[in-house]
């Protein structure tokens, strides 16, 4: 399951938005701190494709991928010398695979700001800092531990960690992310199991009114080298209490063709580089999530690993072809089924089914 974690500053709607996002209630008052334990929600991703094969199929169950969110304590100005509560929390979405970060650009007097006024870009950078001297603590303390190691003797992986993690504690001592220090294919090999928060892929979800959240001009106030997203949080809170019906008519009627849930979890899929296939069959329809340029053998390791191990070959539809097709039965009568071997490499919307050895 794909984990994110949601960072920002209190009061930017960042606790809000987790709750509009898993339709699951949170504190969200109006002050600091509100979020003292750190809340996690699993959330179904929209995927329509399998419910119109759940319905080709006469599908018995229906299964869609899920994204699970952490929602934090608000950070402050100081976080990692102890300042606020956010940074007890750190660790709750050190394990996370990516962040999301919610930036307040919208001005309302009811609603104060930690830090008395509406600056989206000083919001990033306060909380990027924060980030990176907390994995600055994290790294020279790796460090001290390695160089020890070091001494013992000269070990050429040792080395080569040694010399990564120094270029990483020299930016992050500069309030640079982690993920923005280039290294050798060896240095890399040595922390590539590390996980540091600034070298997490980041989402900017910025928390807009109402008239802007749908702007087709609208230009992210956090420039043009951080991903961002236009999202009023206050829409989302509201559709979250709708039923399917009511929610589709209120998206109707402010001209918008997807929730802001639905660009959130687009874009994460983006960052992260993953795709989706789908098996179906009268017993279940199912969506599975796999890495863009993952081969066919490894897609059906994540079925069971017995699969990968066991793999002869895959029967792939695309899912276009199978429901102009009308099913399996048309699409291989029209000479739409493929059948493709171990380097078959594996596209988003391929049905698929897997035939292995000894099944």
């Amino acid at each position: 399951m794909l984990n994110v974690g949601i960072v920002g500053l209190p009061n930017v709607g960042k606790s809000t938005l987790f709750t509009a996002l898993t339709k699951k209630q949170v504190d969200c008052a109006n002050f600091p701190f509100c979020t003292i334990e750190p809340n996690v929600g699993v959330v179904e991703v929209p995927d329509a494709r399998v419910d119109v094969l759940a319905g080709m199929s006469k599908s018995q169950k229906l299964i869609k991928t899920a994204i699970e969110f952490v929602d934090i304590a608000g950070l402050v100005k100081g976080a990692h010398k102890g300042e606020g509560l956010g940074n007890k929390f750190l660790s709750n979405i050190r394990e996370t695979d990516m962040i999301v970060h919610v930036v307040r650009s919208f001005k309302n007097d009811d609603i104060i700001h930690v830090d008395g006024s509406v600056d989206p870009m000083r919001d990033v950078e306060v909380i990027e800092l924060e980030l990176a001297m907390a994995d600055h603590t994290s790294v020279e303390k790796m460090l001290d531990g390695v160089k020890r190691t070091l001494k013992a003797g000269k070990d050429p992986d040792v080395v080569n960690q040694v010399s990564a993690l120094e270029k990483w504690l020299a930016a992050l001592s500069a309030g640079k992310l982690a993920r923005t220090v280039e290294f050798t294919d060896e240095e890399r090999e040595t922390i590539k199991d590390i996980r540091l928060l600034t070298n997490k892929p980041i989402l900017y979800v910025v928390n807009v009114n109402e008239e802007t959240a749908n702007d087709p001009n609208w230009v992210s106030p956090l420039g043009p080298d951080r991903l961002a997203v236009p999202i009023s949080v206050k829409i989302e809170a509201e559709l979250a209490g709708l039923s399917s019906d009511e929610a589709r008519d209120m998206l109707l009627a402010l001209g918008m063709t997807e929730s802001g849930l639905d660009k959130v979890i687009k874009k994460c899929y983006e960052l992260l580089n993953l795709i989706t296939y789908l098996t179906t069959g009268e017993q279940e329809t199912r969506a599975w999530t796999i890495k863009q340029g993952t081969k066919a053998p490894q897609a059906a390791g994540v079925i069971h690993t017995d699969f990968e191990k066991n793999f002869i070959r895959a029967e792939v539809i695309s899912y276009l072809d199978y429901v102009d097709c009308d099913g399996e039965a048309g699409a291989r009568d029209k000479g739409k089924l493929r059948i493709e071997g171990k380097d078959y490499t594996m596209q988003d919307g391929d049905v698929c089914h897997f035939r292995i050895g000894g099944a």
